[in-house]
């Protein structure tokens, strides 16, 4: 296998799908999408839903914010394992010095993650918003220059994995 190669098309459809330096509506809408993956946005809101919501919900949000941070530790340990520097740009600063390693893309596995969870534990509309969401922050993270294009893919394919394995090892909330 030629891995020069795939390198080079990794950078090249990277800068393909860059919008960071191109200001309007795709740039504005990419940096919304970027930004919320976060996972300190996703844990207060799990925290709150489990404050004030009863039961099922409490429950699906502590399952939830409990699995983010399990796998957070995992993708850590992979970033700092494979040490891969992030692509050259300005956007994403805060990503850039508190997390200079690219791959995978831990906002990816998180939204993929989030995706297959709230496609196996319900409810409905919440299982096809984040259907459509999960996959537009994959790409706007590429699209923002914060990772390549390999870091997102592997990070999508990880985050369903690991959803797959949480639902296959967790109760359901709303059994």
């Amino acid at each position: 296998m030629n891995w020069g190669h795939l390198a080079a098309l990794d950078a090249h459809w990277t800068e393909r799908l860059s919008v960071a330096e191109k200001p309007g509506v795709l740039r504005s809408l990419a940096v919304l999408l970027a930004h919320s993956g976060d996972s300190w946005f996703w844990l207060i809101g799990l925290a709150v839903v489990a404050a004030l919501r009863p039961n099922e919900w409490r429950l699906w949000a502590l399952q939830t914010a409990g699995v983010i941070v399990a796998v957070a530790v995992l993708v850590l340990a992979i970033k700092f394992s494979v040490r891969r520097r992030r692509p050259e740009g300005n956007w994403g600063s805060i990503y850039r010095r508190t997390d200079p390693h690219s791959f995978p893309s831990g906002h990816a596995v998180r939204s993929m993650l989030l995706a297959v969870l709230c496609l196996g534990w319900g409810p409905g509309w919440l299982a096809g918003a984040a259907l459509l969401w999960g996959p537009l922050v994959v790409l706007a993270r590429v699209a923002m220059g914060v990772h390549y294009l390999s870091d997102v893919l592997a990070g999508a394919v990880l985050g369903i994995l690991l959803g797959w394995l949480a639902l296959a090892v967790l109760p359901a909330p709303f059994a």
